[in-house]
């Protein structure tokens, strides 16, 4: 199956929602290579980057649902790169 490497950035705007947000990233877990949260206590939000190496339908399906959070946004940017396992 062909994967692709991308990097998804999240901004937590509402805090009630991130074990929602962490439930999503665990479920996700096996796809993740890693993510790296920055608090922005300034803003009281928090920017996260997840990098992902997975099928693009697997990588939409996760941004689409973090997207779908109340007070978190999602934005996801693709490699050109592309493998097959």
């Amino acid at each position: 199956m062909e994967t692709r490497v991308a990097v998804i950035g999240i901004i937590v705007e509402n805090a009630n929602s991130v074990e929602e947000l962490n439930g999503l990233l665990h479920d996700y877990s096996e796809y993740i290579i890693g993510r790296m949260g920055i608090p922005y206590r300034e803003r009281g939000i928090n920017v996260i980057s997840v990098a992902i190496d997975a099928p693009q339908d697997v990588i939409s399906a996760l941004s689409g649902k973090i997207g779908r959070l109340s007070g978190i946004a999602a934005k996801t940017a693709y490699s050109n790169y592309t493998s097959k396992e």
